[in-house]
């Protein structure tokens, strides 16, 4: 998403380190591309790397607000959800994610009943929230043409920050909700919307050789989810006190800041590849 334009007297500023971000946004996709040309479990193996790493912020960042989210459970949970996924489908995410749950709450009665409520919702949320989110990438990768699909949605989400990041610093005076990211303006997202649009129309008629305007419904839908995805994690770190959920990736922060619009946008991206290009059957 784009900056809204500050006071007339003020440029608008990226409010990062830009050549630091590119250097590790590029590092990352080589990481992609290589793990998908070789070998697709490699793949999986890069999710949950990531996503490991993603736990750990979050529930470093749920410790700063005294909520203790029950580790091993959230843990194993990282490893075993999105294997299980790509291997066996939905049914097999949604009954691992149910039992990791369970083991959620089980786990956390060893330390009494004072604030049990708090930590096990804190415990659910990572849980639904990062493997089971990316349950549904390694099931787009699980697909025929999967390798195809993970790199058309990796575009598709680069180019809804790009157009909001471009259109927002050129044009944004409008914030979306001040309160949450006041950064974040309507111009911007007119520009991410704009962008992805156009790439998800070629991506469909020259990666997937189908209907253009399949590709159109995709960057549109994937646009508000990747914005919701955005101000959600906004709003997690404002409610929390934190400023970054870490400092694993440089110009970024943490794991967690660089696939807040990624995360929501693995469901998302399932779902339409799904609609409108069936769910294949290759491993």
């Amino acid at each position: 998403m784009g900056e809204a334009q500050p006071s007339a007297e003020q440029r608008p500023r990226a409010g990062r380190n830009l050549p630091a971000a590119i250097a590790s946004g590029v590092a990352l996709g080589v990481v992609v591309i290589l793990s998908l040309i070789f070998y697709k479990w490699l793949f999986i193996a890069v999710i949950v790397a990531t996503m490991l790493v993603a736990v750990y912020e979050i529930i470093a960042a749920f410790a700063h607000a005294n909520m203790r989210v029950a580790r091993t459970p959230a843990y194993a949970a990282t490893i075993v959800v999105p294997s299980v996924a790509y291997v066996w489908g939905p049914i097999a995410l949604i009954a691992a994610t149910g039992i990791a749950i369970l083991a959620a709450m089980i786990w956390r009665i060893r330390r009494g009943y004072e604030g049990y409520v708090r930590d096990v919702t804190a415990s659910v949320f990572t849980i639904v929230y990062l493997p089971f989110m990316a349950g549904f990438l390694a099931m787009t990768l699980a697909a025929d043409n999967g390798p195809q699909r993970i790199v058309v949605f990796i575009l598709l989400t680069i180019s809804n920050d790009i157009g909001g990041y471009a259109a927002g610093v050129l044009f944004g005076r409008h914030p979306i909700a001040p309160t949450i990211s006041p950064k974040k303006s309507w111009e911007g997202f007119a520009g991410s919307v704009l962008l992805q649009g156009v790439v998800g129309a070629l991506c469909w008629a020259l990666i997937f050789d189908a209907p253009w305007w399949q590709g159109v419904i995709a960057g549109l839908v994937m646009t508000v989810t990747a914005t919701a995805g955005d101000f959600a994690e906004s709003a997690i770190k404002r409610d929390l006190g934190v400023k970054d959920m870490g400092t694993f990736l440089p110009g970024h922060g943490g794991m967690m800041d660089r696939f807040d619009s990624l995360i929501p946008n693995a469901f998302t991206s399932w779902a339409l590849f799904t609609l409108f290009l069936g769910s294949g059957t290759g491993v």
